[in-house]
């Protein structure tokens, strides 16, 4: 089971045999994709680097990982594009641009790069942390400069919501990433967390 209140999270444990190392989200992705695809289960993962491991506090240690590390249990985010559906570990977000537009993100984890763009996300509550924003380019100026440390929300122009699932339609298909790789255009977008979905040793 994943975070519960007022108990503890994870077990001490190195990882197992036929565990994955991955150094990003990315490849964390990956795995989750291709195994998801093949119908077999997931693999637990090993986090050497990314915005999910650097959000549970991990630090690439491969020695740490082999020999003894945390297991956690976590969630992973779900996402149907125009009716198929992709996986993520760590983050979705959709924008034309940063600049000007709507801009949607899912977090599962705090992090996307420097970026504290989920300050009470967490990858173990069952819950995906959502913002969508129409900012001003003024105020997008503003946010941004109080992104690395989780400041700029809460914020009058953006709409944060903490949930297990979320649908939303754009009026034209825009541009979706998924843990950093970009998976196509869609129109609909529509969420759910799959609780203690994934195990990771960090």
């Amino acid at each position: 089971m994943g975070i519960r209140r007022g108990g503890d999270w994870g077990t001490p444990g190195g990882l197992p045999d036929g565990g994955v190392v991955v150094s990003s989200d990315r490849e964390a992705r990956d795995v989750v994709e291709t195994a998801r695809r093949r119908g077999e289960p997931v693999p637990v993962l090993g986090l050497a680097g990314g915005d999910l491991c650097r959000t549970l506090g991990g630090n690439g240690d491969l020695a740490r990982l082999a020999e003894g590390g945390a297991l956690l249990t976590c969630d992973l985010g779900s996402v149907l594009l125009d009716g198929r559906i992709h996986w993520f570990t760590a983050h979705l977000v959709a924008r034309h641009s940063w600049l000007t537009g709507r801009v949607l993100v899912v977090m599962n984890a705090a992090f996307l790069g420097r970026w504290n763009l989920g300050p009470r996300a967490h990858p173990g509550d069952g819950l995906l942390d959502i913002s969508d924003a129409g900012l001003s380019l003024r105020q997008r100026l503003a946010a941004w400069r109080r992104l690395p440390a989780g400041t700029h929300l809460p914020h009058p122009a953006i709409a944060t919501t903490r949930r297990a699932a979320f649908s939303t339609t754009f009026e034209r298909p825009v541009p979706v990433l998924l843990d950093g790789v970009a998976v196509g255009r869609a129109s609909t977008i529509t969420v759910r967390v799959e609780s203690d979905a994934l195990t990771v040793v960090v």
